[in-house]
């Protein structure tokens, strides 16, 4: 009896394996399809716009532009100053000191000529207790706002910023981001295209500033990072945006908007109660709330998304932090999932709960717990002798060469649409990560998550420490490498 049960459920996971392997290259497949469409209709468009229309025009949204900072000391000022020198008619730039330890909020009050004021604080959203607002006595500085605040957390910050925001479209931003000197320009163009539906939400590209040339708050020369694992990240980025977000964009299915460079809709937000600061994954969290809100409501609307290149950021190249990260994802995956799980398969939620949920529950969620389980299947196989090398092997090549050709061509859609990695070297030395990330990053990336779902599950919590270095110019790599060398 128990040995027909064992043999009956290796079947079972046989078929199961199988199945799941020929989805997987079905689905991604059709997603390569959806973001090649996807790209070429936004390239198309991109060519007739005018965006310094949208700068002068009366009729484009005012953006709030609200930054959280905990000790942030060493480059606050000119983190604020990046910001307040982009390009746009009608927008303000709020700094939340998150109860920093440090003098952040001496730092701003010191450069930026700040006053303490009267403000009329309503709290729309409840956050943790707001000790001050300042507004500069300097009128070069009148868009700046920074609140002085109890520390809460990230999302808490964010609400705070929202609760005293005065213009109509919310852009929440990490801080220490760079963004281009007109990002709000092709931020807003989605809110301000479409008529019949509409647009919630807006995000935007990431890209990887590590070993970049920095200038006066602006990317203007892209290198790929010294480290394996910031190569890596400079692959999966592109991956999941140029691939991932267009594809699930064209099919109006996206569940997440990076926390470090959104756009919303304020009047929404509210609505739904600005961010939920109980979970790691608050930005995920909110985009999936605003959608049941229309959803339920049955109001036709859009999540947006522009490949543009207009954001840069700093990643982890340790494994140390890497790992805290990863570890984080997955736990902010699994909450927000599970605090929506009504929306699982329901065709009430159309696009939502048919295809967008499923596919993130089984292909982000479980991912990490299937590969596992893969496995310990191989491995029982091969202890009882059932084990077929020739299926295994045929199995291996074709994932293998899936996660290659996906590589592959999300650089070749970065080439094509931006060409920002300009040198041959660069692209070699991705090309050679693509060909080993297999065997020596993604199993990390595996366990990382399974570490996530084991400390979700215990229920330990924590953002982990984010450890950076700083964006740093061409003259100051060049002092660094000149004083290297005089040692």
């Amino acid at each position: 009896m128990y040995n027909f049960l064992f043999y009956f459920l290796i079947e079972v996971f046989g078929v199961f394996f199988m199945i799941l392997s020929f989805s997987v290259v079905l689905i991604y497949l059709i997603i390569m399809l959806f973001s090649a469409l996807e790209m070429r209709d936004y390239l198309k468009k991109n060519r007739f716009v005018d965006y310094q229309d949208i700068i002068t025009s009366p009729i484009a949204p005012g953006v709030s532009l609200i930054a959280p900072a905990y000790n942030e000391g060493s480059n606050i000022v000119q983190n604020a100053k990046s910001l307040l020198s982009l390009h746009y008619g009608k927008f303000e730039v709020i700094i939340v000191n998150d109860g920093s330890k440090d003098d952040t909020l001496e730092k701003l009050i010191e450069f930026f000529e700040l006053e303490k004021t009267a403000y009329a604080y309503h709290a729309e959203i409840q956050v943790q207790k707001v000790k001050g607002v300042y507004k500069s006595t300097n009128k070069s500085f009148r868009r700046l706002t920074v609140i002085d605040k109890e520390n809460g957390g990230k999302a808490d910050a964010l609400n705070a910023g929202i609760n005293i925001a005065q213009m109509e479209i919310l852009s929440c931003i990490d801080v220490d981001c760079i963004l281009s000197n007109d990002s709000i320009t092709r931020m807003v163009r989605p809110f301000m295209e479409e008529t019949s539906r509409k647009v919630i939400a807006v995000g935007g590209a990431i890209g990887i500033a590590n070993n970049c040339d920095v200038k006066d708050g602006t990317v203007t020369k892209y290198r790929v990072p010294k480290t394996l694992l910031g190569r890596f990240q400079v692959i999966e980025y592109v991956r999941a945006f140029l691939m991932g977000r267009m594809a699930w964009s064209r099919i109006n299915g996206l569940m997440l908007i990076s926390g470090a460079f959104g756009f919303f809709r304020k009047d929404l937000v509210l609505a739904v109660g600005g961010y939920f600061s109980k979970t790691v994954g608050e930005d995920m969290e909110l985009v999936v709330r605003m959608r049941r809100y229309m959803e339920e409501r049955k109001i036709p609307y859009k999540v947006g998304f522009v490949p543009d290149p207009l954001c840069w950021t700093e990643v982890p190249e340790s494994e140390e932090i890497l790992s805290k990260q990863r570890n984080r994802w997955m736990r902010g995956t699994i909450e927000t999932l599970q605090l929506h799980r009504k929306i699982g398969l329901s065709p009430k939620y159309h696009v939502l709960g048919m295809i967008s949920f499923p596919f993130w529950t089984v292909f982000e969620k479980f991912a990490p717990i299937i590969e596992l389980l893969g496995v310990i299947y191989t491995l029982v196989l091969i202890v009882i002798g059932d084990f077929s090398a020739i299926y295994f092997i045929a199995l291996f090549a074709m994932i293998y060469l899936l996660s290659m050709m996906v590589s592959a061509f999300s650089i070749l859609y970065e080439q094509l649409a931006f060409n920002n990695y300009k040198d041959k070297k660069d692209l070699r030395k991705l090309i050679w990560v693509i060909l080993i990330e297999p065997f020596f990053i993604h199993p990390k990336i595996t366990f990382w998550g399974l570490k996530g779902h084991i400390d979700f599950i215990s229920g330990k919590g924590g953002w982990g420490k984010m450890i950076r270095t700083g964006f740093k110019s061409a003259e100051d790599k060049k002092n660094m490498e000149t004083q290297s060398g005089m040692q």
